[in-house]
């Protein structure tokens, strides 16, 4: 399967839409909406100039050749989304997802997060066109992500810790679907990644591919062709996502993701959904989970916070051609191309 085979909610057998009933309709709400919006170039051209006068975009991409020395000598290009406003690429799906909350008429809005930066984006965007804002994060990540929490609160979100579980990323998106769930009607779930039900994943990754389509052209004009191969680090995949989309066409390019390792894939303690999981439900979509026998998603072990959550996005799962170990001396030791 490639990652094109889109149909409607689905890519190839992942994707789809399983969700209590009372959120059907904010849902289809939701993909009208957007839907609309993609026809619409004043939403477009709104949206550019939040990304040119508020992100600072376009990101800058910087060569790093000292790197390159310790990588067998090939040139090495990061594009910088770190420089964004708020210190990430999360910021670029968020001012989108705001975009469509005015839109839509609704007045609060609740996200998930797991290392700090799309609750961080989320309160600012919040604050920037005045909604009320919740962000649901994971007691084990408000204790290490102490200084996120303090910025989230600065711009004036309301951090809930949640103790269910284990206490980490995907409890909190299943607290922030609980409140949707009781508060449809006032508010707009922001997800943070392509994953969750129909039209997250899609609509996700479009506010997100920004990143790529900036990065081949940018590549193109420093080297005048295209690179060898495009990597990215593998957690939820909203950063994945938004650079490969750009080289889908280009099948000379390598399109690589890193998962985490935890302790080792041969271990029930990694992150490696797309290497190691298996088909499942989690949080509104059939993806590839990680499970222990009882088929509930497994708990996860010294990973980066954003890297702990039990399933895939489902736009990427069935993707990889092949898994093979890496030679990197890093805490991810499976890769998954194309």
């Amino acid at each position: 399967m490639a990652l094109r085979d889109e149909l409607g909610p689905y890519f190839g057998e992942f994707g789809g839409r399983y969700v209590p009933e009372s959120l059907v309709e904010a849902l289809d709400e939701l993909s009208a909406e957007y839907e609309r919006t993609k026809a619409d170039p004043a939403f477009a051209a709104e949206l550019a100039e939040l990304h040119r006068s508020y992100t600072g975009r376009p990101s800058i991409i910087t060569e790093v050749p000292r790197f390159a020395e310790h990588a067998g000598g090939a040139r090495i290009i990061l594009k910088r989304e770190d420089l964004n406003h708020t210190g990430s690429h999360k910021i670029n799906n968020v001012l989108g997802q705001a975009l469509l909350t005015k839109r839509i008429g609704k007045t609060r809005v609740i996200a998930e997060t797991g290392a700090g930066q799309h609750g961080v984006a989320t309160a600012t965007a919040a604050a920037l066109f005045g909604l009320d804002c919740v962000v649901y994060m994971g007691e084990v990540d408000t204790e290490r992500q102490a200084l996120n929490v303090a910025r989230m609160r600065l711009l004036g979100a309301e951090v809930i810790p949640v103790t269910t579980g284990s206490r980490t990323l995907k409890d909190a998106i299943n607290d922030a679907m609980r409140d949707w769930v009781t508060n449809v009607g006032t508010t707009n779930y922001i997800f943070g990644t392509v994953a969750g039900p129909h039209p997250f994943p899609a609509l996700v990754r479009d506010f997100q591919k920004i990143i790529g389509e900036e990065a081949r052209e940018q590549v193109l004009e420093l080297t005048g062709s295209l690179p060898t191969a495009v990597t990215a680090c593998v957690g939820g995949g909203s950063n994945a996502m938004g650079i490969f989309h750009a080289f889908l066409d280009d099948p000379e390019v390598r399109l690589v993701g890193f998962e985490a390792g935890g302790d080792g894939i041969e271990t029930p303690r990694h992150a490696a959904t797309i290497s190691k999981g298996r088909p499942g439900v989690l949080h509104g979509a059939r993806s590839s989970c990680s499970r222990t026998r009882t088929v509930r998603p497994s708990s996860r072990t010294r990973s980066r916070p954003a890297s702990t959550t039990r399933g895939s996005a489902p736009s990427t799962p069935g993707w990889p051609a092949s898994a093979a170990p890496t030679t990197a001396r890093s805490p991810t030791p499976r890769r998954w191309t194309r």
